[in-house]
């Protein structure tokens, strides 16, 4: 009998609030705070630029992480075995010359960087043909599953282009 009274006013509060709805008004913000977060990003990519692209996806997190979250806590690990590879090989670096800083710049913020030994090998790479800042692990599958058994979230960031309103407006002029 209580579950369900609980049901109905809780119906009841839902009826009532969407009965107050207006497609005019603004969206809200929620400023709650974000506990510290473990997250495991998985890169694997059909074209090395997508990499680059990825990790726009780990510095909005640590971004968010130090506006709103516990960031001195938080820990982002990024595992790679994909043709993002490319990137971050040493060998490669006046084809990428920014990528350095740009994982410099991840890893001094402490983002662990991985890279499966097994992808490299099959892209013609040796185990020490990475940037200093990089971990060459055996297998991408075993370090995933390693990291999601210790709880961390798992993430495949999905690059894709962006569009903006401006482009939109373009578009569908009748939202002018």
């Amino acid at each position: 009998m209580c579950k369900y009274l609980i049901f109905v006013l809780v119906l009841g509060l839902g009826l009532v609030t969407s009965s107050f709805a207006d497609p005019t008004k603004p969206s809200r913000f929620d400023p709650t705070p974000y506990p510290a977060q473990r997250v495991l990003y998985d890169f694997n990519f059909a074209q090395p630029e997508e990499g680059k692209i990825a990790l726009k996806f780990v510095k909005n997190h640590l971004k968010a992480m130090k506006e709103f979250g516990d960031y001195e806590n938080s820990h982002i690990v990024v595992v790679a075995h994909g043709n993002e590879l490319h990137t971050l090989s040493r060998l490669n670096r006046a084809a990428y010359p920014e990528m350095y800083e740009q994982l410099k710049q991840l890893t001094d913020q402490g983002v662990s960087l991985r890279v499966c030994r097994n992808a490299a090998h099959s892209r013609g790479y040796q185990p020490d043909e990475f940037y200093d800042l990089i971990t060459v692990i055996p297998a991408a599958v075993i370090e995933i599953a390693k990291w999601q058994n210790l709880g961390y979230s798992y993430m495949y960031p999905l690059p894709f282009p962006r569009i903006t309103r401006e482009k939109l407006l373009i578009e569908h002029p009748e939202l002018k």
